[in-house]
């Protein structure tokens, strides 16, 4: 990706400024590429300038630079977080048509929909296709290529948080007394309580507020 002497580096558009895009960032510059990131949040944009350094371009999403942006690119990594449970696709067709021949497509978000106009969910079987001479790599759930890895992780996120239900008389006092980890509940008793994944799967949805004003 870089650090020859007399090879220019490889250019890498980041589409993202939270977790996925820090990390992706990290391991970027780490091999010597160059590397812009997009963001519309200026605070993620300022976090992750100061948690990864100055050598860092950043910029919120307009047309211009990121056209320009998109044109110079060898690999673009689409990792925007979808807020109304629907990824914003701010990549056009256009935009793509214009890109390097060979040129790569990661789209992180395909969970969510995508953050690119060309984007079409894939399989591990079969990862990439091409539109646009533009290579697509559009698997969901990336994660489940390293499961064991995966799974280590996801479980050093909960393992506290069983742990402090432990201390708080069980789950479900842990999801009525503590709001952050009220908005990450999905279901509860039979009930879809995520008004989001209600509305994709056409299923009916209860306001977990509502659960909880009932407790009192």
């Amino acid at each position: 990706m870089g650090g020859v002497t007399g090879v220019p580096p490889t250019k890498i558009v980041i589409i993202g400024a939270g977790t996925v895009g820090e990390y992706a960032a990290r391991t970027a510059l780490g091999l010597g590429a160059e590397v812009k990131i997009f963001d519309n949040h200026l605070y993620k944009l300022r976090r992750i300038k100061q948690r990864i350094g100055n050598q860092l371009f950043t910029s919120t999403i307009d047309f211009a630079n990121l056209s320009d942006a998109l044109s110079r690119a060898d690999v673009v990594i689409g990792a925007l977080r979808a807020e109304d449970g629907i990824a914003p696709c701010v990549v056009s067709e256009a935009m793509i048509a214009g890109m390097k021949p060979d040129s790569i497509i990661i789209d992180v978000s395909i969970d969510q929909g995508g953050c690119f106009e060309t984007s079409t969910p894939t399989t591990h079987t079969d990862p990439v296709f091409k539109k646009y001479e533009v290579i697509h790599y559009c698997v969901p759930n990336i994660a489940s290529r390293v499961a064991h890895t995966a799974t280590t992780a996801l479980g050093n996120i909960l393992t506290p948080m069983i742990l402090r239900a432990g201390t708080l008389g069980g789950m479900e006092e842990l999801v009525f007394t503590k709001d952050w980890f009220m908005k990450g509940v999905y279901c509860f008793k039979g009930s879809v309580t995520n008004k989001n994944i209600a509305r994709i799967l056409n299923l009916k949805y209860k306001d977990l507020a509502l659960f909880k004003m009932a407790r009192f």
